[in-house]
């Protein structure tokens, strides 16, 4: 294997047809799962695919990453326009220790395991960058909701409108639940000291754990004000539906009064 491998890491849909893929390319993967793909084409390069709609390749030019990416068109399901990317050199200095430096990991030797421990790392590394943007800007409409409050003590939405923001929080939430595992190690971990010492320390090099809390934070505040913002469409309605029965007794209370009136005369 070469002296340095460079990973890619693209997150170019919000989900991936991994049964699809798997037919279309239709050789033996060396892992499959039904969330996860992970071929190797040549000494140097390879291919990892993931449900939640990131592809990493390592190995390939950018011409090649491209077409590959292109290739499977078909099996991207709300392909995004504009791919998020992260990448990862890999350099092996023999006798060298494990060190994590700026988008560079240096190995002592680099094989199938942990070209694919450092790809599952990048994998959930971009997908945090996604989920991060997306927590982000549910975080500003619920922001300029909290405005509308202070500035007018009235909340500018409907019902249904408001539920269907609350169902885009909870989709978020689901689907990071689904997607993001860095709190759970790859098989391959669990019986080899120094791919386990690895996965660790790239998880602590990309900051997942940190990121994962932040996000979890900032969808905590997103869901609190929720639940205030659905309590102030609740009592809205509550009154509405208040006012209408009064308007409706008032109503036979005038027709009573009417038909009494009528009889005196």
């Amino acid at each position: 294997m070469p002296q340095t491998v460079k990973l890619s890491a693209f997150l170019v849909a919000n989900q991936l047809d991994i049964k699809g893929i798997k037919t279309f390319l239709d050789i033996k993967p060396l892992a499959d799962t039904s969330s996860e793909l992970f071929y190797r084409f040549s000494d140097a390069k390879f291919q990892y695919y993931f449900n939640f709609g990131v592809i990493v390749l390592a190995g390939y030019t950018e011409d090649e990453m491209k077409w590959s990416i292109k290739a499977i068109k078909e099996y991207q399901r709300n392909a995004l326009n504009n791919w998020l990317r992260d990448d990862l050199l890999i350099e092996t200095q023999e006798g060298k220790q494990i060190v994590f430096d700026y988008a560079k990991l240096i190995v002592d030797k680099c094989d199938d395991k942990v070209i694919r421990i450092a790809m599952f790392n990048l994998a959930q590394s971009v997908a945090l960058d996604h989920y991060h943007d997306v927590t982000e800007t549910l975080l500003t409409e619920v922001k300029s909701f909290a405005n509308q409050l202070e500035e007018t003590g009235k909340l500018k939405i409907s019902r249904k409108n408001m539920m269907r923001f609350i169902g885009r929080a909870l989709n978020t939430q689901n689907d990071i639940a689904e997607n993001i595992y860095i709190f759970d190690a790859p098989d391959l971990v669990w019986d080899d000291e120094s791919l386990d010492k690895l996965h660790q320390g790239l998880s602590k090099h990309f900051d997942l754990k940190v990121r994962f809390s932040e996000i979890e934070y900032t969808l905590r505040i997103i869901e609190d004000n929720l639940s205030v913002f659905r309590e102030i469409i609740n009592q809205r309605e509550s009154s509405i539906l208040e006012l209408i029965i009064i308007i409706l007794i008032l109503v036979e209370i005038v027709d009573l009064l009417i038909t009494k009136l009528l009889k005196l005369y």
